[in-house]
């Protein structure tokens, strides 16, 4: 591994729905997902290990898009049992002392003045380590699960760009109501029984074309004062949102050349929106499979990709959350058009597979960016030369959805994570105390 190797921000990414609960190394899991102790354990173990962060991923329905009914969807649990992940995240920080901890939130169903509000108040009970993922997409289930029937947001291409641009002014005015009170705002001067400098708390009087607030915020200024925001872009119209506000990003493009002109495409946007590059990391999502050889773990990847049927059905279940019935498309003749109605993720799954029957898509297909089979030593300096060939800042580890266990952890942390360490790649030691200076530590 060369000398010139960038040092590597590490995260994890996963969501408050059962890992894997019924399988050989699976535990007590499926008695103990719901309670939150189980992520709160794999949220310690990624402490060990100085990571940046866990991210908390979220949607809020249960889709019957597949053939007319849930089986599919809760047989595989794709989306459900899911809960809601803000309060697991207050009681991860509760439980670590430096581990950042982002938790999603969608544009679409919350007002901006309680998510600004609610996380204010994470940020505080964590001591400034949450971090806020923004997503826009809504499909058309959640929207009725919200009350929702403006067609205009209906799943369409038009619709995905609209609820960016909605979102565009729900960020901006979050931040604002961020900054309503000032730094230095609280004064708590004992002799002039004042607690709160009253002339450095201000309205906002925001007046948008989506959205209006009077402000201030009734929270104290937070320990951040401005939390990190996430956003996971891939479109476009993804990536100049994402370079206007995100200090970090979850990044899914498939193939270094794709990853490179990804962190290019982020850095450009950067630049317009008057920003410096270097305050956005950009985290690749990979899943390596890790063994005590090279041989082994090359096994272990051929015995996961030899599960042929259980795989189509995890793929199916994963996109089945929009308004296409995948039920009604044969497997075995060549992939279908599909529509991406803006989507980056379905523009992909057609790039790469294009020439293959859609089962055999299916089956191949994974959640990301490139490929890490090995021993720990050498998952570890592939992933430094990916991260110099491609220009990015790190890594989020995924099992994949319902698929996380204790194992997998332990087997990144104790392995991967180390070997990483031991080639000056990654911390091995917290330097700061905010998931805002985790970031800008390098």
């Amino acid at each position: 591994m060369t000398a010139s190797a960038p040092r590597m921000h590490l995260g994890w990414f996963t969501n408050f729905l059962p890992p894997s609960w019924n399988r050989t190394w699976s535990g007590r899991a499926a008695d103990t997902w719901a309670s939150g102790d189980f992520h709160i354990n794999v949220a310690r173990r990624l402490e060990e290990g100085r990571l940046d962060y866990l991210l908390l991923e979220d949607s809020s329905y249960v889709s019957n898009t597949y053939g007319g009914d849930f089986e599919l969807e809760l047989a595989q649990m794709s989306r459900a049992p899911k809960h809601d992940p803000m309060p697991l995240a207050a009681a991860i920080t509760r439980e670590t002392r430096n581990l950042g901890v982002i938790a999603t939130a969608n544009t679409t169903f919350y007002p901006p003045y309680l998510l600004a509000r609610l996380i204010s108040t994470l940020d505080h009970i964590s001591r400034g380590r949450i971090g806020l993922n923004v997503v826009t997409g809504a499909p058309n289930q959640a929207l009725a699960n919200f009350g929702i029937s403006d067609d205009a947001l209906k799943d369409s291409t038009s619709a995905h760009d609209l609820r960016y641009d909605m979102a565009d002014e729900f960020v901006e005015l979050v931040v604002k109501l961020w900054e309503s009170w000032e730094r230095d705002a609280v004064i708590q001067d004992r002799e002039a029984d004042r607690y709160i400098e009253s002339s450095k708390v201000h309205t906002v009087d925001y007046d948008g074309q989506y959205h209006r607030s009077r402000g201030p915020l009734n929270t104290i200024p937070s320990p951040q004062y401005r939390p990190v925001i996430c956003q996971a872009g891939g479109s476009p119209r993804g990536i100049r949102f994402a370079a206007k506000y995100a200090s970090t990003i979850v990044a899914l493009p498939k193939g270094e050349e794709y990853m490179r002109k990804y962190c290019d495409d982020v850095r450009r946007e950067m630049e317009a929106a008057g920003r410096d590059p270097e305050e956005c990391k950009i985290l690749f999502l990979v899943s390596p499979t890790l063994g005590d050889t090279d041989a082994d773990a090359q096994r272990r990847r051929e015995a996961d990709r030899a599960r042929v049927d259980e795989r189509v059905r995890q793929r199916l279940s994963l996109m089945s959350g929009g308004e296409t019935d995948y039920s009604e498309y044969p497997l075995d003749e060549p992939l279908p058009e599909l529509d991406a109605r803006g989507q980056s993720v379905t523009d992909t799954f057609v790039r790469m597979n294009a020439g293959k029957t859609f089962r055999t898509a299916l089956a191949d297909d994974t959640t990301e960016s490139v490929e890490l089979v090995g021993a720990p030593a050498t998952v570890a300096e592939r992933m430094g030369e990916v991260l110099e060939s491609t220009t990015g800042d790190g890594y989020l580890f995924y099992s994949g959805s319902g698929q996380l266990t204790m194992r997998y952890v332990d087997e990144v942390i104790d392995g991967l994570v180390p070997e990483l360490q031991r080639a000056g790649l990654a911390r091995r030691e917290y330097t700061g105390s905010t998931l805002s200076e985790h970031l800008a530590e390098f």
